[in-house]
């Protein structure tokens, strides 16, 4: 699915394809080196030189502190301090630059909860698992999603992940109907069939300057593609790689610091491609409605609740705007992370090739699937480290408290689970891949019942977590059974960009050795 795009260009130029064709994701060295590595655009937050020393010297930075407000008189309640950092962009270089270990420093020296005073956004940081806990349990209903709205609201507006409370409930209930297990028997032969195609035919073996992230993006938006939008493998190629290009757009807006819809902008891009995306489902679902269909959108389509509610059109379009960005991102990271650390330990990688061996090449279905438990522990190590959602965006309702801090009505919280995947009170040598914490006896995990929430918690826990799973599986097992994954020199350590989903600025190369 590759493609160019001039300045300016909101929407890609496909490459011609023979009509029925499938058109590999990887194909000639020349596209390793001249497609795949156009495809990385990382902030120049990370890539500008003198970033690295600029970084180190506002880290070591002593930064005056103040109180977002003053709590109630009696109250008993602690004022939440903080800074504002830089001007305009705060600090914005620590955090796409260091991720969990920029707040993990804050939460050492601050504490649990501390005000980022952004020009921006000024959020107030909830920090480690009893912060989480508060956050994601919400047992006052004190939280509300519109905390998201500042960041993607003008991309995903209407999505379930910004919705509340009793409306939220209303549509998880009805979108729940397909995500059921007879649902996803269908869903999960749909990804083998794609992903076995990919992997077997479209993937560069042998060469150190094939770069997996861009790989397994294409991958997974392939399997969106087909899975939630009903298009085979190979075919209406342009469109759906025009859709696709449309989705990469508006998922990166959000991390803009000019917000304006005037072009040529980031934020103006992400709006015209938002606005691509609901010509296109708004087409979609008129097809759809009254028809039979195995694919995502056609079951959103034809499903209700126990009585009788459906969604209407402009639901359907704002739910599968929102569901397709979350599914295919947050599996590209798991897969790429995955694919890295099982290069970096080949103990661990024979160790689930042995019992991807035992399934063999047949067809995948769940049961399968569940056997490679060994993969299961992988990836939750993998997420434990690169936690593919890096935050949870709140906006308090009311005046509230959190762990003693005073939070007027309105304020905006941040809760970083990635930071809490890192602490060496839950996890001993939390930088090292260790997949058998998740084992019994240790069971590192659940020394705090929010010590680990890579699909977040509570009434918002993610709705799509078991069929993700399951994607993610099937291709690390389809990857294990034809290749031994291999770092592209001894001791490689990608850099992530943290200015959204973790993505390796150098594309992440791996060398993939054909098994046979």
């Amino acid at each position: 699915m590759g493609y160019t795009c001039g300045p300016g260009h909101t929407e890609p130029v496909a490459r011609p394809l023979a009509r029925g064709a499938l058109m590999p994701t990887i194909t000639t060295p020349q596209y390793l080196l001249d497609q795949a590595k156009r495809r990385v655009t990382t902030s120049p937050m990370l890539t500008l030189p003198g970033m690295g020393q600029l970084e180190k010297r506002l880290n070591a930075r002593d930064w005056p502190q103040h109180p977002m407000a003053q709590p109630p008189a009696g109250s008993d309640l602690k004022p939440v301090m903080g800074d504002a950092g830089l001007p305009i962009i705060g600090h914005m270089v620590e955090m796409f630059r260091g991720g969990p270990d920029f707040w993990l420093q804050k939460y050492r020296k601050h504490g649990p909860v501390m005000l980022l005073d952004s020009p921006i956004i000024p959020t107030v940081a909830a920090l480690g698992p009893d912060a989480g806990q508060a956050i994601y349990s919400n047992r006052n209903k004190d939280y509300s999603q519109q905390g998201w709205t500042p960041m993607i609201g003008a991309f995903f507006n209407r999505g379930l992940m910004l919705m509340d409370f009793e409306e939220h409930m209303f549509h998880r209930r009805i979108m729940q109907e397909a995500f059921v297990r007879t649902r996803l028997v269908g869903y999960t032969e749909q990804v083998d069939k794609v992903v076995s195609q990919v992997v077997a035919n479209d993937w560069v073996a042998n060469d150190p300057r094939f770069l997996l992230y861009p790989a397994m993006k294409e991958l997974t938006l392939d399997i969106a593609s087909m899975v939630f939008m009903g298009h085979e493998p190979g075919t209406d190629r342009e469109l759906v790689t025009k859709v696709n290009k449309a989705f990469t757009v508006t998922t990166r807006a959000g991390n803009a610091i000019i917000r304006t819809g005037v072009p040529p902008f980031t934020w103006w891009r992400g709006l015209k491609a938002r606005e691509y995306l609901e010509r296109y489902f708004e087409e979609r679902v008129r097809e759809r409605r009254g028809k039979d269909g195995s694919d995502l959108l056609s079951v959103l389509c034809q499903t209700e609740d126990e009585d009788g509610n459906k969604f209407s059109d402009d639901d359907i379009v704002n739910h599968m705007i929102f569901l397709m960005m979350a599914a295919h991102d947050t599996s590209t990271s798991t897969a790429t992370t995955m694919s890295h650390y099982l290069a970096a330990n080949p103990e661990w990688q024979e160790r689930c090739r042995d019992e991807s061996d035992r399934l063999g090449d047949g067809p995948l279905d769940i049961e399968a699937l569940e056997k490679l438990e060994s993969l299961d522990l992988v990836m939750n190590e993998s997420i434990r480290l690169v936690s593919p959602v890096q935050w949870a965006m709140r906006r308090t309702v009311r005046d509230t408290e959190l762990l003693g801090y005073y939070l007027p009505e309105g304020t905006n919280v941040i809760y970083y689970p990635g930071m809490t995947h890192r602490l060496e009170e839950i996890y001993p040598d939390p930088y090292k891949f260790d997949p058998a914490r998740f084992t019994e006896p240790r069971n590192e995990h659940k020394k705090h019942r929010y010590g680990f929430t890579p699909f977040g918690g509570g009434a918002h826990k993610c709705i799509g977590m078991v069929f993700g799973q399951l994607e993610i599986k099937t291709i690390m097992h389809r990857l294990l059974r034809r290749y031994r994954l291999e770092l592209p020199r001894p001791g490689y350590e990608p850099r992530q960009d943290y200015g959204g989903m973790p993505v390796p600025m150098d594309g992440m190369p791996i060398v993939l050795r054909p098994l046979h």
